[in-house]
């Protein structure tokens, strides 16, 4: 699990332009002027993936606008992540805002049907959320009942934490390291 997350964040790094150390074991830092870590060859399509189609601009997603998904009671859910995350669901009459994201990366991951990293292999999703505080954000909701996992190692991209919502849905919240920190 730890791997995934270092090389999906790795990767994702390197993309955006951050620097950030690939693993604790190579302090090879990854940042617009350095050298770049070597990478296998692009699989066939990495040129679309690059944004380029046939030598012209391919058009391209801006950002998530949406995540829908099945709930038992879904009126209910709706509130418990308005409640404890502050993510407004969509507005049904006017003057009613929509939840609204900062800016920052968003990793886009399939993983293999075996995999374990969700947890429960019955789940098919998990929601990764950028917070400002991870421990402030862990305090609140367990002070409201709700079990929160603090992953106890720190990484040179951010710190983790996992909880799980009353349907039992896995959640990971994500406080990105600073970029001035000290690794």
């Amino acid at each position: 699990m730890l791997f995934l997350r270092r090389q999906l964040l790795g990767t994702l790094s390197f993309a955006f332009g951050s620097s950030f150390i690939w693993n604790r074991n190579q302090l090879g830092i990854a940042a617009q002027t350095a050298t770049q870590p070597k990478v296998s060859p692009p699989p066939a399509g990495a040129a679309v993936r690059e944004g380029i189609a046939g030598g012209t601009e391919m058009e391209k997603v801006t950002g998530i606008g949406g995540f829908f998904f099945r709930a038992k009671d879904p009126k209910a859910l709706a509130l418990w992540y308005q409640q404890h995350l502050g993510i407004l669901t969509i507005p049904t009459s006017d003057g009613e805002t929509a939840w609204q994201q900062e800016a920052g990366s968003t990793a886009f991951a399939p993983f293999k049907e075996t995999s374990n990293y969700f947890g429960d292999p019955a789940k098919v999703w998990m929601l990764n959320f950028r917070v400002r505080d991870l421990d402030k954000m862990a305090a609140q909701l367990q002070a409201a009942g709700i079990e929160v996992k603090m992953d106890p190692q720190s990484y040179p991209y951010g710190r983790f934490a996992r909880l799980h919502d009353p349907e039992g849905n896995p959640i990971e919240l994500w406080q990105p390291a600073k970029p001035d920190a000290p690794h």
